[in-house]
């Protein structure tokens, strides 16, 4: 491997963002180096750059998630060897805030935040994963006492295949990264109505990973309300709100059933939350964090025969010409809203070309 590398990284708190040189990480103890093929952009990107939320140590390198081939095992890795092909979600070391990003060509890893790729499955579509899927199945089925979760049974395992049917989820922004992994995770899990929210022109794609009901995302929040409730016989036991804005919240809590989950994946507050009869959990989607852990084991030893049988499928790639040098404007579109059923993803190594 080179010494050095190129990356995008935050240079302080709110900017600026860069391409720059960076030295190239080694592996420590339980961890890896993967030569990173593909990486994708997500919303937090963006939110981290500008809100200043989750980091408190600069410089870092940005993003959360990638898709390479290991170059470098660590000491005491077991399970993966050099020339795997394998996924994983830029990480974060909670007892500081300092950040593990994926917006450069070679990144460092731990085992407990990657899996391997199975060959139908491309880097570009292989890195459209872990972020997406780890903020989908975190807040519905970890176990871990204290964690605000749902605490359904897994769906990848035994014990929790098909085990909810005859209830109801909702899922509003179906389309969206998130949405599409909640679709796909409820109907292993065996729910009888899997009901969402979107732009029409993504029905089929929706109905193709397991949504039972699309509904259009531009109806007033009563109505769909009430159509909820006439599909399902009821509210749902279960809502996952993947936008979480003041309107999609006021929506999400009213078609949940009394003492039922509700999951939202920001920290805004939630319309007739005070009432107090509802369970809230704020989804944080990140792997490598103690109390996640045993959960994130779990998912990510299952997650290539999932892949290779397509019981999950990845988000559609959009690749951005130029590399690392597309990531800016790749961010400004997610600002902006510009992206619809898809994620942005960019190869690291065109940068040099």
């Amino acid at each position: 491997m080179p010494q050095q590398q190129k990356a995008v990284v935050l240079e302080a708190k709110f900017g600026p963002v860069v391409l720059k040189e960076i030295d190239v990480p080694k592996a420590g103890a339980g961890q890896v180096v993967l030569r990173v093929e593909a990486t994708a952009l997500n919303p937090g990107d963006w939110k981290v750059v500008d809100q200043g939320i989750i980091v408190q140590k600069y410089p870092l390198v940005l993003g959360f998630d990638a898709a390479g081939v290991i170059v470098e095992v660590g000491e005491g890795v077991e399970g993966f060897s050099l020339g795997d092909r394998v996924i994983t979600q830029g990480w974060l070391e909670s007892m500081d805030g300092q950040v593990h990003g994926t917006f450069q060509q070679y990144a460092l890893a731990p085992t407990t935040c990657i899996a391997k790729i199975p060959s139908n499955i491309s880097f570009e579509e292989a890195a459209t994963i872990p972020s997406g899927l780890a903020t989908a199945a975190l807040p519905l089925y970890n176990q871990t006492d204290g964690v605000a979760s749902a605490k359904l049974l897994p769906a990848w395992e035994e014990s929790g295949r098909g085990k909810y049917a005859g209830k109801a989820i909702f899922i509003l922004g179906g389309a969206s990264s998130i949405g599409q992994y909640v679709i796909q995770l409820a109907r292993m899990s065996g729910f009888t109505f899997i009901i969402t929210t979107a732009s029409l022109h993504n029905t089929d794609l929706l109905k193709g990973l397991g949504a039972t009901h699309v509904l259009d995302r531009k109806l007033l929040s009563e109505t769909l309300v009430q159509q909820v409730n006439e599909i399902a016989g009821g509210p749902a036991s279960v809502v996952y709100d993947a936008i979480s804005t003041t309107d999609t919240l006021s929506t999400a809590y009213q078609a949940t059933a009394p003492g039922g989950d509700l999951v939202v994946v920001l920290h805004t507050p939630v319309p007739g939350a005070e009432e107090n009869v509802k369970k809230i959990h704020i989804a944080f989607g990140v792997f490598h964090i103690p109390t996640n852990f045993a959960l994130a084991k779990s998912l990510l030893s299952k997650l290539p025969e999932l892949l290779e049988s397509g019981e999950i499928k990845p988000n559609r790639a959009e690749i951005l010409p130029g590399g690392l040098r597309a990531v800016t404007a790749g961010l400004d579109r997610l600002r902006n809203n510009q992206v619809s059923a898809a994620k942005l993803v960019v190869r690291p190594f065109e940068t040099d070309a």
